[in-house]
């Protein structure tokens, strides 16, 4: 049975909880077979399969075929889908709507939502209608027009606003928030308000989980944030690979012998 939303609420204070993004089949087979505890498939697709330079563009249609794709192979983890940017917000009936196509349609378990005042009764309508809702404060990406990528929370308005956000998307029934670029000392500020788990990325080591995007910590990114740990580098083992490849065609070395099957019955064909 996978890791249901509340037993991923119930490690708060208890256990750190792991989450990774995943985009695709294979890696979310990946992912869950090394045991961790929630899959976000985050529309930082946009970003790091779809080649835009913000996630901005990807669709509701986008995510539901990444989010079907990543359920299908994995057995344990908790999948969250990221509700894109514009999907949610602006109307409460379409929010709704396009949220529960994620769980109905495309087998999510949960939605993420870029949080703010504007979400806090919405998080209370989905989450009566049994859509579990994971918050996301700090560094919001979809408001990068607005907010660039700076560090968020460094001020102390910034920070006592982003406590009382927490508080409020807590009461209106989120199970778990994401606090993403944010000082270490106001993400352990925000921890230890709210009863919620905290899945912290670059927000230092008192939340109560951690999060990356998996291109990142596989090494597979050209390029990361400072708050990012690669643990792997797949990018230089795909590139050896790749060239391998090229070197061996253009040798004439494969397909060799043991790549071909000859049908000794066939005549020969003129």
């Amino acid at each position: 049975m996978p890791t249901t939303v509340r037993e991923v609420r119930a490690k708060a204070g208890e256990e750190p909880i792991t989450m990774l993004t995943a985009y695709d089949a294979v890696t979310a087979e990946l992912v869950d077979e090394q045991g961790i505890d929630v899959i976000l498939v985050g529309d930082s697709v946009g970003n790091t399969k779809l080649g835009y330079d913000s996630t901005l563009p990807v669709t509701v249609d986008q995510m539901a075929t990444a989010t079907e794709a990543v359920v299908r192979a994995t057995e344990d983890a908790l999948v969250v889908a990221d509700m894109p940017f514009l999907s949610y917000g602006h109307d409460e009936t379409k929010s709704v709507e396009n949220a529960g196509r994620m769980l109905k349609e495309a087998g999510a378990h949960a939605v993420k939502l870029e949080s703010g005042p504007h979400t806090v009764e919405l998080t209370e309508t989905m989450t009566q209608l049994g859509i579990p809702v994971m918050a996301h404060l700090g560094l919001t990406p979809q408001r990068v027009n607005q907010l660039g990528y700076a560090r968020q929370g460094t001020t102390q308005e910034a920070a006592e606003e982003m406590l009382e956000l927490a508080r409020a998307h807590e009461e209106a029934g989120a199970f778990s928030l994401v606090l993403e670029h944010v000082p270490a000392n106001v993400a352990a500020d925000v921890t230890g308000a709210v009863d919620i788990p905290t899945i912290g990325i670059g927000a230092g080591p008192d939340c109560d989980g951690q999060v990356l995007v998996v291109d990142d910590a596989v090494g597979l990114s050209d390029w990361t944030p400072s708050f990012v740990e690669e643990f792997g580098n797949v990018r230089e083992a795909m590139t050896d690979a790749i060239g391998a490849y090229r070197d061996a065609v253009e040798s004439g070395e494969f397909p060799a012998e043991e790549h071909s099957h000859v049908e000794g019955d066939l005549d020969t064909l003129y």
